[in-house]
């Protein structure tokens, strides 16, 4: 059985659960690709021997110059340098997450009444992640010149989308230690305190894979940057329904099926498309084959 209460696995039993666009509907984690990175705390920003400057544009008499915030300054600064440290490649899947839909829809109620918050997809796509990560070593890793550095632990961030437009992300420890309840208080009370400008620096420190949910703009996918130092980041679109064909023992039939893009953007210094594509069909595999 599961401990509900400290929210992490029975060490004898598994979730066989596994991402979010409604989820971060409910949570707003949002899209990362420009999203203050998870190791670095609000106080830092990139060396300035990092940053590219871009060729100066000259204003109009009519345009409106705004400067960039303090937070919007990192940001960027470190959308840059990842683009050019990382060979950037994308892969995307569509996935059947009709089960997932189902199970929530007859779950939410019961789950806000016992936990006290809404029953999101983003913690199962979380699990599902953190499960992926668990086998694929590889994609929970840093490069360090021509050094692999393999992460110990598995400590997820998820972008979430502040009031003053800027994003930033915090960091689910230990993500695959952590049952869907367990998942589930842990994003919605950090996505809760980024809100409140209440995260602490080591609530954005120590990430070692990313989740950015374009969903919640109802966009279908997109191709998100690297977190760095990380090497991959998962971007989660919007859940709509589509007709689709079903494979049944009578033969194949048209019927209407909840579909969703998952996209996984990779290092191709350490990743290549065999892996890339592997680690995102395992986590439409989870999702697919939903069961708790």
């Amino acid at each position: 059985m599961k401990d509900y209460l400290s929210g992490k696995k029975d060490a004898t039993t598994k979730t066989q659960s596994q991402p979010a666009s409604q989820t971060v509907t409910e949570s707003k984690p949002a899209p990362a690709s420009q999203a203050k990175p998870a190791q670095t705390s609000p106080a830092s920003s990139t060396p300035a021997s990092q940053v590219i400057s871009s060729a100066p544009v000259s204003a109009g008499s009519e345009d409106k110059v705004m400067e960039m915030d303090r937070v919007g300054k990192i940001i960027a600064d470190h959308m840059v340098m990842s683009k050019n440290v990382s060979p950037h490649v994308t892969t995307v899947v569509e996935v059947d997450v009709t089960k997932l839909v189902q199970w929530r829809s007859r779950n939410k109620e019961a789950f806000r009444k016992r936990e006290g918050i809404s029953l999101t997809y983003m913690p199962a796509i979380t699990e599902a992640t953190a499960k992926a990560l668990s086998e694929f070593p590889q994609v929970n890793a840093s490069v360090n010149g021509y050094q692999i550095i393999l992460k110990k632990h598995i400590n997820v961030g998820i972008a979430v989308s502040l009031d003053d437009g800027n994003l930033i992300v915090p960091v689910v420890r230990d993500a695959d230690k952590l049952n869907l309840n367990g998942l589930a208080v842990a994003i919605d009370t950090l996505a809760n305190k980024a809100r409140d400008n209440k995260l602490a620096p080591d609530d954005i420190q120590g990430g070692t894979f990313t989740i950015t949910n374009f969903g919640t703009f109802k966009n279908l996918f997109a191709t998100p940057i690297i977190n760095q130092p990380q090497v991959a980041i998962l971007g989660v679109g919007y859940i709509e329904k589509k007709p689709a064909v079903i494979e049944t023992p009578e033969g194949d039939t048209i019927g209407i099926r909840h579909k969703m893009y998952l996209s996984l953007s990779y290092d191709h210094r350490l990743i290549n498309g065999a892996l890339g594509g592997a680690f995102l069909r395992r986590i439409a595999d989870y999702l697919e084959n939903w069961s708790l």
